[in-house]
């Protein structure tokens, strides 16, 4: 009886388990390949407010804009790293939304 108790319960373990999924958006945000003259001005400001940080390296974001739009991707090393990039980057003036790309590496 109790052996099969504990059959029952794996049974249900790897069906909860099994019908689990891990859901990867549709839709990828599409960042703009062309700048105006502005969005590179506020590209660069944001970059540099990045690379001007000290308590984490953001230099290896990538950085585009779009009317106020500011798109950030790449790669970060921590929660933290990625957290602050979107902070600095809502500090440039001139930014109206942040849209974050950043993965953090594992």
């Amino acid at each position: 009886m109790k052996n099969l108790t504990q059959l029952s319960l794996a049974a249900l373990f790897l069906l909860t388990v099994s019908s689990c999924q891990t859901s990867v958006p549709d839709t990828a945000v599409q960042i703009p390949a062309v700048e105006s003259a502005q969005d590179q001005a506020l590209s660069k400001s944001v970059r540099d407010k990045l690379l001007a940080e000290k308590k984490v390296d953001l230099s290896d974001i990538k950085v585009a804009s779009n009317n106020g739009t500011v798109y950030l991707s790449g790669t970060v090393a921590s929660l933290d790293a990625r957290q602050q990039a979107i902070k600095s980057a809502w500090e440039v003036r001139g930014v109206q939304s942040v849209v974050n790309s950043l993965e953090v590496q594992k």
